[in-house]
């Protein structure tokens, strides 16, 4: 039996490593441990695009490609190209067959005269009325004709995008093949509005037709939406004029489209059409700046893409509830940017797919949430930034390898010294006692005896693992906000709540936020956490859950960290509702301190890191101080993580 190997064709590689979001991740995360939510840092992730990335673009990029195109349309020109060189042709002949009456003494030639004088002004009726005209002049017989023949090509090249070419010589032949495709397509639509079309109808029709549909759609759906932007977008061309042209072109339009027989299939069509796409803006003007006069098909055609612009820079912008890159639509991208752009596009999409397939992104009811798993990463990430601070203040690192023998190992050994506790590492011994020259002759046994000496002995390093009840107190009201205090407190609690999981995975942590009521945070709710835009500062009802926390583990040793930017300013009154008060009342110090003493009896040190230079603030944390015993910090709050963490380690080591 023969194998023969080579390249994976049937989808995507099965055995392909995972794609590699972990910079995804960390660059939003970067966001959110600044003040983001995950929401607002995954859309500006994708506004900007993934760094590294230099050949992609992000969303940002093309959104300001497509602001670039929107302005370079609305300035190519005027929309009333074609009604403007109407008027010119039917001047140019009016005048040629003056030219050639005025030699004429003849009483026709005055009736002649009479009769253009008296045409109407309006440009349609005026055409009318010369239709039955018999011209004098040979070039103004030429003249009228190459605007009979102009008129039926742009109005239906405002219909049909590829009719310019197909009617550039016009005969009868041509357009009767016109009137028949467009009966044909009636009828194709009337037939699935009964249900009775299937795709071979649509393969015949664009085997007979094919040359007028140069976008080649793929089936009825893609006709249809082709053939409704472009109705909608000649709609808004008339919509954008003013009413005396909206209604010249107008006439003109009917007058054409009556002289072909056409007037009931294109009524048929646009009936057929509008019912099918009522979402498109069929009425809305638009402003075209331009100078330049633009043919009607021109016109219409610049007004499709900017309609297919201004629809692409709403998705595009994603600030939309819900809004997602699935809603971009990729063949409006590739029509507006190309290819290349569709790329991008992909690629983003794929950095929002697999942040969802790889466990760390969560859409719930329509709301994007962390994962457990990423909040853990980002726990870490604020963890590593913390430590990196206190590294380079020289504040001390947080292992303590001279516990008692009690405490579990840490794996590394260091030279016994006089007084330790610590487990003998036996096989280091040995190593140490055979490298310094103690390896004795062997007995007859066959055994080998080693010779140590006091140097020769090593200790396995332990780590006491005394258990502690771990409360965080952080201030979630609005002042914190506006004093862009905010951002610290939340990496500060998400680096306590990962190094307490990672490190003490024995302690019972608890995070509550307070403002105007205090909460329970869990562990994954963190990231996604945000101020409260309420008044009221609650310390009373943060110290009640805190104080029920302690109470659920009495052999743990308590740990209470406060951090806030004010002085109490509600407190929990008996029926459970909050009272508020500023300044603060007499009873809501009364009851916080009461819950201060509580604390006290625990045997419970409160530090206090206190985030603004307040007297009344100040005067109040003095006064917790002086009942608990506790200290006081006020640490700018780029410093301030690395304050809670160092006191948390502290008091770890003290216990």
């Amino acid at each position: 039996m023969a194998f023969r190997y080579g390249e994976y064709h049937d989808g995507p590689d099965p055995l392909a490593p995972p794609y590699d979001v972990r910079a995804a991740l960390d660059e939003m995360g970067d966001a959110i441990l600044s003040g983001s939510t995950p929401v607002h840092a995954l859309r500006d992730l994708l506004k900007r695009g993934l760094p590294g990335s230099q050949d992609r673009r992000g969303l940002d990029d093309m959104l300001r490609e497509v602001r670039r195109r929107r302005r370079d349309l609305r300035e190519r020109g005027r929309l009333d190209g074609t009604l403007e060189r109407a008027r010119a042709l039917l001047d140019k002949a009016i005048g040629q067959e003056r030219a050639e009456l005025f030699p004429d003494p003849s009483d026709d030639a005055r009736l002649r005269e009479a009769g253009l004088d008296g045409l109407p002004e309006d440009t349609a009726s005026a055409i009318q009325e010369l239709s039955t005209y018999e011209w004098r002049s040979a070039a103004a017989r030429q003249t009228f004709g190459e605007l009979r023949d102009l008129l039926p090509i742009e109005v239906l090249d405002s219909q049909f995008r590829g009719l310019r070419d197909a009617l550039a010589n016009p005969d009868p032949e041509a357009m009767e093949r016109v009137r028949q495709m467009m009966s044909d397509l009636n009828d194709m639509l009337d037939k699935d509005t009964r249900g009775e079309h299937t795709q071979h109808d649509f393969d015949a029709f664009m085997a007979k037709y094919g040359d007028l549909f140069p976008e080649k759609p793929r089936n009825l759906e893609e006709l249809i939406d082709m053939l409704a932007r472009r109705a909608a977008a000649s709609q808004r061309m008339l919509a954008s004029m003013t009413p005396r042209q909206r209604e010249e072109l107008s006439g003109l339009i009917n007058q054409t489209l009556d002289q072909a027989g056409l007037s009931e299939q294109m009524r048929r069509l646009g009936e057929a059409l509008h019912s099918r796409r009522p979402d498109l803006a069929w009425n809305d003007p638009e402003r075209l700046t331009g100078d330049e006069p633009l043919a009607m098909g021109d016109a219409v055609t610049a007004l499709e893409e900017l309609a297919d612009l201004t629809q692409l820079e709403t998705a595009l912008r994603q600030d939309y509830p819900g809004a997602r890159l699935d809603d971009i639509d990729e063949a409006a991208v590739r029509r507006a940017l190309g290819r290349a752009a569709v790329d991008d596009l992909e690629a983003l999409k794929r950095i929002e797919r697999e942040l969802e397939e790889q466990g760390y992104l969560l859409r719930r009811r329509g709301k994007l949430e962390l994962t457990p798993k990423a909040v853990r990463r980002l726990g870490e990430t604020a963890l590593r930034r913390v430590f990196s601070s206190l590294l380079a203040g020289r504040r001390g690192d947080h292992d303590q390898h001279d516990a008692g023998s009690a405490g579990e190992l840490t794996g590394s050994t260091r030279p016994w010294r006089f007084g330790d506790e610590q487990p003998i590492d036996v096989v280091r011994t040995l190593v140490n006692g055979v490298r310094s020259g103690g390896l004795a002759t062997a007995t007859q046994a066959g055994r080998a005896r080693v010779r140590l000496s006091v140097d020769d002995f090593e200790v396995a390093e332990t780590e006491r693992r005394s258990a502690a009840a771990v409360c965080l107190l952080v201030d979630l009201s609005y002042s914190m906000a506006l004093r862009g205090t905010w951002a610290a407190a939340k990496q500060t609690a998400l680096a306590l709540q990962a190094l307490v999981a990672s490190k003490f995975p024995q302690d019972a942590v608890q995070i509550i936020g307070f403002s105007n009521y205090a909460r329970v945070l869990q562990p994954d709710e963190l990231a996604g956490l945000d101020w409260d835009m309420v008044q009221g500062t609650n310390l009373h009802h943060a110290l009640l859950i805190a104080g029920r926390h302690l109470d659920r583990h009495p052999d743990f040793e308590p740990v209470v960290l406060v951090v806030t930017d004010g002085e109490p300013t509600a407190h929990l009154m008996r029926n459970g509702r909050s009272a508020f008060e500023w300044p603060p009342s007499h009873e809501t110090l009364e009851l916080t301190l009461s819950e201060v003493d509580k604390m006290t009896r625990r045997r419970a040190t409160i530090n206090v890191f206190m985030l603004a230079a307040d007297d009344r603030l100040k005067e109040f944390v003095d006064e917790v101080a002086r009942r608990n015993g506790g200290r006081v910090f006020s640490p700018s709050a780029d410093r301030l993580g690395e304050y809670v963490v160092s006191d948390f380690l502290r008091l770890r080591r003290s216990r």
